[in-house]
Formats: structure tokens, sequence, C-alpha cells
């Protein structure tokens, strides 16, 4: 496990013995100098993630390490001891970029607490940077857009398994982000330079779903006029993509079960084994485990996928980046659209920051491309936004004080079903969308209640 650098600055040998062993004893590598120049000349020539210094020292005191620290280095954090009650001072350093303060005489376990959250949020950022660096190398789009501390986890957690082979499964509601995540965790992997392999589910009938991942030979079945490789053939040495892993039918778990655990695969219509080397990445946005409770999908299953989860926050949870894609979609639709558009209206961006988005970052991104084209001036204004945006408010017509705890769920979701299918004009894959759920879980839905399609 990496130990951190933290260097000691301090005048008084006695307080840099004290603190360089108290560190010492929590495994961080200690590096001490009794002055501001030595300080800097460690700095210099050596890799420090963390100072703490006295603010009154000598020749150079604190606040002039502090300021000359940030210059040869902005991202080595500084905390500050300072006399207890001189508030002013430590105000004046928290200013200057100190990341903390501490007043003397020094609490250590206040210490330890403010150390660890400093070298957390260092570490944080040193993977989130890396990670957004080699999804840029790779990926032809932007990146991954988020300042979000929620995101920050998520894209910490996408750093550090990225290096290895294991099996990820990916939660989150329709549009978070799913597939770009499981790029980025391919992409910064030893397998980057081979296949990512995306196939969604959702998207096929249950007897194609197996020709789809494991191919067919010719004549296998009736049209299979000659031979396909399936999907995991297809990725062999990458990332096979698999999204919605929650509508693969259970006779198709059971397989995929073997694939996981032997690397191999039999093509339809064929007793030969074909061994794969790939990395499954999975992806859903349905409740797995409640799945599993109901015998909908396999235990055995969910637990060879689940070997590490990364569940994508929704866009309402994370509201503070909204401002941030927002930029990014205006910039990329002007462009692609040749338009003049370069902003928004504090007006529509109040707007949009009011809104909860059902369909999530997808969802914004269809807003603002949309309000690109239509916009008539170089800022998109509330006008621009569709009438569901403006309107901001969904009717709910059905009492919940009548009938059994089942029929009000019922009630609810019949509403919510035909909500979604009047915002989208009965086009039941942007219905699916609002809803956050595959199709295929819409169409069951619809049926279940006996509501046309």
């Amino acid at each position: 496990m990496q130990s951190f650098v933290i260097l000691v600055v301090d005048d008084e040998a006695s307080q840099r013995e004290a603190l360089g062993g108290f560190l010492q004893k929590k495994s961080y590598t200690v590096k001490k100098a009794e002055s501001g120049d030595q300080a800097l000349d460690i700095i210099r020539n050596e890799t420090i993630d963390l100072v703490i210094t006295d603010m009154r020292m000598p020749e150079m005191d604190g606040a002039e390490l502090l300021l000359e620290t940030k210059k040869l280095n902005p991202d080595i954090d500084v905390i500050v001891l300072t006399a207890y009650g001189n508030i002013e001072t430590a105000t004046s350093a928290m200013k200057s970029g100190a990341t903390d303060f501490i007043t003397k005489p020094v609490d250590l376990e206040q210490l330890d607490i403010v150390i660890r959250k400093a070298l957390e949020k260092r570490q944080l950022s040193f993977e989130n940077r890396r990670l957004r660096e080699l999804v840029n190398e790779h990926l032809s789009f932007g990146g991954i857009i988020s300042s979000d501390s929620n995101m920050d986890q998520v894209l910490s957690l996408s750093a550090r398994v990225a290096p290895s082979n294991a099996t990820v499964l990916i939660t989150g509601e329709s549009g978070t982000g799913k597939e770009l995540i499981a790029k980025a965790i391919h992409f910064a992997g030893p397998r980057s330079d081979l296949p990512f392999i995306a196939v969604n589910m959702a998207a096929l009938s249950d007897n194609l779903v197996e020709s789809e991942l494991f191919g067919h030979e010719k004549g296998a079945f009736t049209g299979a006029q000659q031979l396909r490789k399936g999907r995991f053939e297809t990725a062999h040495g990458g990332t096979l993509f698999i999204d919605e892993v929650g509508d693969i039918p259970l006779n198709t778990q059971v397989k995929l079960l073997r694939v996981l655990q032997e690397h191999y695969i039999e093509r339809i219509g064929s007793t030969q084994s074909i061994p794969v080397d790939v990395r499954v990445i999975a992806a859903t946005n349905r409740p797995l485990e409640d799945m599993v409770k109901n015998g909908e999908f396999r235990e055995d299953f969910y637990y060879r996928l689940n070997v590490v989860k990364i569940n994508l926050p929704p866009l309402r949870k994370r509201k503070n980046d909204i401002p941030l894609l927002t930029d990014h979609f205006i910039r990329k639709y002007a462009d692609i659209n040749q338009k003049t558009v370069n902003g928004i209206s504090r007006e529509a961006m109040d707007t949009l920051m009011k809104y909860d988005y059902p369909g999530n970052v997808r969802e914004l991104e269809n807003i603002i491309e949309q309000a690109v084209v239509l916009s008539r001036d170089d800022l998109i204004s509330s006008a621009d936004l569709p009438m569901t945006i403006q309107n901001n408010s969904t009717q709910f017509t059905f009492d919940f004080t009548k009938g059994s705890f089942q029929d009000r769920v019922e009630a609810f979701e019949k509403t919510l079903l035909k909500e979604a299918l009047t915002q989208s004009n009965g086009v039941q894959t942007k219905a699916a969308n609002l809803l956050g759920m595959s199709e295929r879980h819409l169409r069951y839905k619809l049926q279940k209640y006996s509501m046309k399609e």
C-alpha cells in the first residue's frame, strides 16, 4: 500500500521529533526541516504529499513557506500550526491556500483527522485526473464531466478497478452514463488497445440473445445461412459490456455463468469449445437483489457479476454538475449544427436547475441539443426549452387513501406510465428512458396493467 510522504517543518527540534514520531506510528513516511529554506529544498528534490508547518519561524515564516510551496507545486497540501487564538493569522493562511490550520498545543487526534481528510482528497483528485486523462487519450468525446463529490467516489473506484481483470457491475438509472464509465474502465486498463464491444440485452428478443452472445454455426437454425461469431469472440482479449443485464433470460444466465467461470463458449449448433479471454462489465437499471429474491434472476450469476459494484448517482443527486454538462453540450451541438450559440440565460439555467431529470444526463443532453437547434440568439433562453421543462409539474390523479397497499402501488405505477407515454407522444423508447427502465420492462408493465402498447 502506498505510503504518503509528509514534511514536518518547525524550528523547534522537540516539536519536530514529537510530530514526526506520531506520524511514523501512523505509517506515514516523514521528512523533517528546521527552516523554510530547508523545507523548500526538500520540496524541490523529493515527492511530498503534505506539508505541516509552524507559522512562527525565524527568517521564513509559515505564511511565506506556504506561498512558495504553492508556487512550486499547487497540488501539495499545507497544514499550518498556529498559536491558540490567532484567528487572523489562520484566516490569512486559508486564503493563501492552506488546507487547514491547527491551534497549539496540537491535539494529535484532531491533527490525524485533518491529515487523513487532506490525503484522501488528494488521492481522489489524482485518481480522477488520471482516469480522465486516459479516457481523453482514447475517446473522441470530451471525457467525464463532473465536479460532484458523489461522482468523485465513482471515478476513484473506477480508476482503482481499471488495472485489474475483475468483473464489474455498474448500476444506476437509465441515462446516468453507465456505458461511459464502462469505457473509462476499459481504456484506463491493460486491455485498452483491444476491442471494447457493447451489447444491449433489452434490444434483443429472447431467441436472439444466445446467438448474439455466443454466435452460431451455418445451418444451426432457420435463417442461419452462414457462420457468425458472437460478441464474446469479437471481444476476445478486450472488454465485453453487457448493458441491461437484468433482461437476460434465466436459461441464458446459466450459460453465461459457465462462460465467466470456465472462459470458453460454444456456438449454437456446435459442440466445439472455443476459449475466450474477455473482461465482462455489466450494467443495469433494475434492482437485481429484488429480482434474485423473486426468482427472476439467478443468485449465483448475480454474485459472479457483482465482484466490484459501482453505483452511478442520478443527475438530480448531482445538480451542481448541470451547469458543467450544459456548457459542454452547448459547445458540442453548436459545433455539430454550425450555430453561434455560446451560452444560456440565467433564467433558462435556473429552470434547468429546478428540474429533476427522470432521464438523467441523456435527457439533459437531448434538451440542450433541441435548445441549440431552436435558438434564434447566441444565448439559450427559457423559451427554447421544452414545455415540460418550463412547466416542471406532473399532476397525479389517483387517491392514496383508497384500496390496499398493492392497489395503491399499482395505481401509482399506472399513472407514471400514462404520464410518460403522454410526454413521449406514445413512443415507448422515450417513455422508458423517462421512467429509467428498459423498453422491455416498460412493455411488461403495459401488459400487466392491460394498457395499450
